[in-house]
């Protein structure tokens, strides 16, 4: 839950910024790492985050994958401070992804519904 994400990060606050969820570990329900975020996107629309884009695989960004994964698919491990996602590493795999030298266009709603018919999360843009 978005509300939730608040603390994950540093320090024990309602409002991080950005940065400081930047880098930040994404695990699965099992406790086994899938990636780290590497990016927040923000609709610019209605003041909400979008997506965590999560980096995987891949040695020193080199030969990552990376995934734009809807806020709402995140929650949280309040005990080990950290972000959790249902999901594990095949499925992450098999994910609509992208490299870091051709990100999709994000705005464009019918990547959107493919991207959160994946995740089976909910967009909150309107249109």
């Amino acid at each position: 839950m978005i509300n939730e994400t608040t603390y994950v990060g540093r320090i024990n606050s309602r409002v991080l910024s950005a940065s400081t969820v930047n880098g930040d570990d994404v695990y699965d329900t099992k406790g086994e790492k899938l990636g780290s975020i590497k990016e927040i996107m923000l609709d610019i629309e209605n003041g909400k985050i979008s997506y965590a884009v999560l980096s995987f695989g891949g040695f020193l960004s080199l030969g990552e994958k990376l995934f734009a994964v809807p806020w709402s698919a995140l929650s949280i491990d309040r005990e080990n401070k950290r972000f959790v996602m249902d999901t594990n590493e095949e499925r992450l795999n098999a994910a609509p992804g992208f490299d870091s030298d051709n990100w999709p266009n994000m705005a464009d709603a019918t990547w959107e519904k493919t991207i959160h018919a994946y995740y089976g999360t909910e967009s909150t843009t309107t249109y």
